[in-house]
């Protein structure tokens, strides 16, 4: 039988379903994208932590700032490219807490926080110095937030998107409370001639200028840094501390030996239980005290001469050189070769700021002793106003040493004066004898 087949049909075939599948895919759908609309970003303010604080405080005060904007209509298959922000997008946030008058000052600048998308949060810091004469209450800080955010987004054809990008600015109000607390406002600080290395006392006077009943208050008086003044009482129990009330303490007080004659501080700080029941601690105030230096004492007499090879009592002037008076004194000296001293320990009794006292002390010095100048390591030991007893710095005693009549040794002068003595006395009890031989 003869083949009827068209001649080329074999080779048309894959062209026709080509063809076919070309149609079938242009009437297939496009990619559906998916689309949100709103009305853009809601921002909330919330203070982290605390959000109350006292008067005269430095603190910083932490914001979560929460973005919950939503998307209230979605749309799907408006295109083949979803948009880049979702319209509840805010874009290059920046955030400032503003001040609120005088009393509470922020010292932060503005910050830049980047975006904050529906449904997210940053945290910021401030720093701010709340006033010490800000009153108790409640102050509302303005926090202003300032953005872009889309708010029209078209697409007319499939792969093509236009945004369009608005400023916005918003102003929440941050909420903090200055609370009431006891503040501490030193009337006088008195010692009791408080004196380097000694114990003291010291009368402290103290006012309530806070806004706060305290009860059950005690009154610390504690060490600043390094301080010389260190307190043995370390606080004083008062009971009720009512706002406006003044009381009165005293407290026991060393100061270390290294001290000068100068001002040092000290904190004074109130325990106290507050209104809702916490014990709490005031703010510290610091307040001077007078310290007067170690007495120090200069011998102002004239240098006394010891013969070589002999003995003698020498007076020695001391004079009080500090800026109170010593009581019960008494003047030691330490002997060294070649000097001697017999009796070391003199007393002097109680000497007034700059008035002296005089020593007497047996000193000898040695056959060997060259003549020249020699010193003599001297101490006066007292007892200051609180009955501590104290010891001076070492006082140089100097003294001389010089050699006996034509330069013969003060021990061969004493040995020749005992000859010559005796000698004297042979020859008058000589002429006695024969006085009576003759009678």
């Amino acid at each position: 039988m003869p083949d009827r087949t068209c001649p080329g049909a074999a080779g048309a075939a894959p062209a026709i379903l080509a063809l076919l599948l070309i149609s079938a895919l242009a009437i297939l759908p496009v990619t559906a994208a998916t689309q949100y609309r709103g009305t853009g970003p809601v921002f909330i303010a919330t203070v982290s932590g605390t959000n109350e604080f006292v008067a005269g405080q430095d603190t910083t005060i932490h914001i979560i700032v929460r973005n919950v904007g939503l998307n209230d209509l979605k749309q799907v298959g408006m295109g083949t490219i979803d948009p880049e922000d979702p319209q509840n997008t805010a874009k290059a946030v920046t955030i400032g807490l503003n001040s609120s008058g005088d009393d509470i000052q922020v010292r932060t600048d503005p910050q830049m926080v980047g975006d904050i998308q529906g449904g997210n949060s940053v945290s910021v810091d401030f720093r701010a110095k709340i006033s010490s004469n800000a009153t108790v209450g409640e102050y509302q800080l303005p926090l202003t937030l300032t953005y872009r955010y889309p708010k029209v987004m078209v697409q007319e054809q499939a792969d093509i998107f236009e945004f369009q990008y608005l400023d916005g600015q918003d102003t929440l109000p941050v909420t903090v409370r200055i609370k009431p607390e006891v503040k501490v406002d030193v009337i006088s600080a008195v010692p009791e001639q408080v004196t380097a290395g000694s114990e003291g006392f010291l009368n402290l006077t103290i006012k309530n200028t806070g806004a706060e009943d305290g009860t059950m208050a005690a009154v610390r008086l504690v060490r600043n840094g390094a301080s010389p003044i260190i307190p043995a009482t370390s606080s004083v129990f008062i009971g009720d501390f009512p706002s406006g009330s003044t009381i009165t303490c005293r407290y026991k007080i060393s100061v270390s030996k290294d001290a000068s004659d100068q001002t040092y501080p000290v904190d004074i700080a109130v325990s106290y239980t507050n209104r809702e029941g916490d014990v709490v601690t005031s703010d510290a105030a610091t307040v001077g005290i007078p310290v007067n230096a170690k007495p120090s004492f200069t011998i102002v007499s004239a240098v006394p001469e010891i013969p070589r090879g002999s003995g003698r009592i020498i007076d020695v002037r001391y004079r009080n050189d500090g800026a109170t008076t010593v009581y019960a004194a008494q003047a030691r000296i330490v002997e060294h070769s070649p000097i001697t001293v017999t009796d070391d320990t003199s007393y002097l009794g109680d000497i007034a700021p700059g008035a002296t006292a005089t020593a007497r002390f047996a000193v000898s010095a040695d056959d060997t002793a060259d003549p020249a100048a020699y010193s003599l390591d001297s101490t006066v030991r007292f007892r200051d106003a609180s009955d501590t007893s104290l010891e001076s710095d070492t006082i140089q005693l100097p003294l001389k040493v010089v050699a006996g009549a034509s330069g013969i040794p003060g021990g061969l002068l004493t040995i020749a004066g005992c000859i010559v003595v005796l000698l004297i006395l042979g020859g008058a009890f000589f002429l006695y004898r024969q006085k009576n031989k003759s009678r």
